[in-house]
């Protein structure tokens, strides 16, 4: 297949609404280019133009802008390529969009949750909870939405139960992480012109449940954040507001999505799911690794150039935003042999499906390997021929290579 320079246009959402194989090639184009190409910003109505931005598509050039997070900041925004109104830092000015020192010290309380240590305390209950999820998926029959039945449930769960979230409240969390991460797709925000007042609104929900649950006590990470000090202050409620709906976000869709790739990866590769059931223990890090590497379920994450740089021979200017495409650096031909196939084998890497090495390396990777293991494990035992039947209903985002629906059949 054979796409042309240009007609690329990364900005434009209908390019992602292009066959998988379309937007591989684009890419292929684009990292064969002399250096980074440089795209206009979508126009977003909250927010004012902006000066453009370069497409990171290389693995070298992810990886390198990764480490150097003192000339490639986050601080000016990671999550979105626009620089977003004031008024939007009160729900999503969390840690992600943050820099070393602060960084560091907020990512320290919160890390201790996330330890292989105590992912593992959490072992027993992804393992219940995976087992709960068959046996309804069984009792209800072949046809369902696998997202909804299946991969949704899982980290929504382990997450609210590692935040003290009540069960009542799950819809809550469930519906505002959808409209945060819709990237515009007209199922979760059906107004473009109420765009901004959707995404307040889901981040109030959140933060007014956290607020809710602040002071009700118990082991939860609510109560270790509440608890926190920083710097001889205590985090204000703003903060842990906007730490609740980065966890509860991050730890809710992306593992949501790469469960939700993997059913259609092994569907497509029935030759792998065989070398999988054959050894499933010896081989299940392997084809999470792999999962995780070409489904990267967060597409890319922006940065801001601090100071003039040179990296791999192409100069920045200070105040260029670069945008890393994690998608593009995970089928990167000069580090990955024959990289659109899915390969539970594959010993090339490392990939940069939980971003790249540094400082914002995702918090819940153990976490997430975790749930995905485990719930292919309970499926693959229990129904091994359950398989997705046709395209997935993808989410019309630029962001997040979210599925929104997929039927299964066993």
């Amino acid at each position: 297949m054979t796409v042309s320079l240009g007609e690329i246009d990364l900005s434009d959402l209908a390019f992602w609404e292009r066959p998988t194989a379309e937007r591989e090639a684009a890419f292929a184009v684009l990292r064969a280019q002399p250096g980074p190409v440089l795209f206009p910003e979508p126009q977003i109505p909250f927010a004012p133009p902006g000066p453009g931005y370069y497409a990171l598509v290389r693995h070298a050039d992810v990886v390198d802008a990764s480490r150097n997070a003192e000339v490639f900041c986050s601080g000016r925004s990671s999550t979105s390529i626009q620089d977003l109104p004031a008024e939007f830092n009160e729900y999503f000015g969390s840690m992600i969009n943050m820099d070393d020192p602060r960084h560091a010290r907020l990512r320290r309380i919160v890390s201790r949750a996330f330890t292989p240590k105590m992912i593992g305390q959490f072992e027993a209950d992804v393992q219940a909870e995976a087992t709960r999820i068959v046996d309804a998926l069984i009792a209800g029959g072949p046809g369902g939405d696998f997202v909804t039945e299946v991969a949704a449930r899982l980290p929504l769960k382990i997450i609210c139960d590692m935040m003290g979230i009540p069960e009542e409240h799950y819809g809550t969390v469930f519906e505002a992480s959808n409209i945060i991460l819709s990237g515009g797709d007209p199922e979760f925000m059906d107004d473009p012109d109420r765009a901004a007042e959707l995404l307040l609104g889901a981040g109030q929900r959140l933060q007014d449940l956290v607020v809710s649950l602040a002071g009700t006590g118990g082991d939860t990470l609510i109560t270790s954040l509440t608890s926190a000090n920083i710097d001889g202050e205590k985090l204000t409620m703003q903060e842990l507001g906007s730490f609740f709906i980065l966890l509860v976000v991050a730890g809710n869709e992306t593992t949501r999505n790469a469960i939700s790739h993997g059913l259609h990866l092994f569907t497509e590769n029935p030759g792998q799911r065989e070398l999988l059931l054959a050894d499933f223990d010896g081989r299940i890090a392997g084809a999470v690794e792999e999962i995780v590497r070409l489904a990267s379920p967060v597409t890319w994450m922006r940065r801001t150039v601090t100071r003039d740089h040179e990296m791999n021979g192409h100069p920045y200017r200070k105040g260029d935003k670069v945008l890393l495409y994690y998608w593009a650096a995970n089928r990167d031909e000069e580090v990955f042999t024959d990289p659109h196939r899915f390969d539970i084998l594959r010993t090339e890497g490392p990939h940069v499906g939980f971003g790249g090495p540094g400082p914002h390396f995702c918090l819940g990777a153990h976490l997430a390997r975790r749930e995905i293991t485990v719930m292919f494990r309970e499926l693959f035992t229990r129904i091994p021929q359950i398989r997705s039947v046709g395209e997935p209903d993808r989410l019309r985002s630029s962001f997040i290579n979210g599925i929104k629906h997929l039927r299964c059949d066993f």
